[in-house]
C-alpha cells in the first residue's frame, strides 16, 4: 500500500514539474483550426534593459551547428521571431552593458498538437515556443566598472 502511494506521488510530481510550458494546458484562444506550419517565438529580453539595442540570433538545430536562421536589432523585452514548428532553434541574445559583453543562450523546439476536447471545436496548439533571454548574473555590481576579484 505504502509503495503504491509513493509512485502515486512521484508520478505526480513528475507530471506537475514538467518542463512543457503548454504541452498539458490548453488555451483555446491560441488554438485554430487548421495545423499551423509557422509560430512565433515568445522571446523575454530583460526588462532592465529594454530601451537599449540588443543583438538577437537565431540558430536552426545547436548552437555549434553555426546555421543562422537570423539576426536582427531590437528594443523592447519581446521581439517577434517567426518560425517552422517541429524544428528546434537556438536563440542568443547580446547585451552591452559598461563596456562588457553579455550573452545569454536558450533553445526550443515548438510543437503542434491536437486537442479534441478541451475547446468549444476540435483545435490545433503550438506549445514549446517560449525562449528566456533574461539575464540571471553580471559580474556588475551597483553598476560601475568595479570588477570582484577571484582568488584561486
Amino acid at each position: 500500500m505504502k509503495s503504491s502511494i509513493k509512485i502515486f506521488l512521484v508520478t505526480g510530481l513528475i507530471f506537475i514539474f514538467s518542463c512543457e510550458e503548454q504541452g498539458l494546458i490548453v488555451k483555446c484562444p491560441d488554438c485554430t483550426a487548421d495545423e499551423p506550419e509557422e509560430t512565433n517565438l515568445d522571446v523575454k529580453l530583460d526588462q532592465k534593459y529594454s530601451d537599449q539595442i540588443i543583438e538577437v540570433k537565431v540558430y536552426e538545430g545547436n548552437l555549434e551547428d553555426s546555421i543562422l536562421y537570423s539576426s536582427t536589432l531590437v528594443m523592447g523585452t519581446h521581439p517577434v521571431i517567426k518560425v517552422t514548428v517541429n524544428k528546434k532553434y537556438t536563440v542568443t541574445a547580446t547585451y552591452h552593458i559598461l563596456d562588457e559583453f553579455y550573452v545569454v543562450i536558450d533553445s526550443a523546439t515548438p510543437k503542434v498538437k491536437y486537442d479534441k476536447t478541451t475547446c468549444d471545436d476540435p483545435c490545433y496548439f503550438v506549445y514549446d515556443k517560449v525562449i528566456d533571454l533574461r539575464l540571471k548574473y553580471t559580474a556588475l555590481i551597483n553598476q560601475t566598472n568595479f570588477r570582484p576579484v577571484i582568488k584561486e
